[in-house]
């Protein structure tokens, strides 16, 4: 018989947890600090895309 091939398996290196710990983190920060409720969906989105505030800022520190 025919031996069969596994496909490969890919190592993520852990990057999903730390981008949910990030998350769960921004996400009580925000909230903390909303005062209403627009504030609260304001700080969702940007719970969500922290990491893209965080390179526009360095990218903006840089001068590129």
């Amino acid at each position: 018989m025919r031996a069969r091939l596994k496909s490969a398996s890919v190592n993520r290196g852990g990057g999903d947890a730390v981008y949910g710990l990030g998350l769960i983190g921004a996400a009580i920060y925000y909230f903390q600090h909303a005062t209403s409720f627009w504030l609260v969906i304001v700080g969702i989105f940007k719970a969500i895309f922290w990491p893209a505030f965080l390179v526009h800022a360095f990218l903006t520190f840089l001068h590129l």
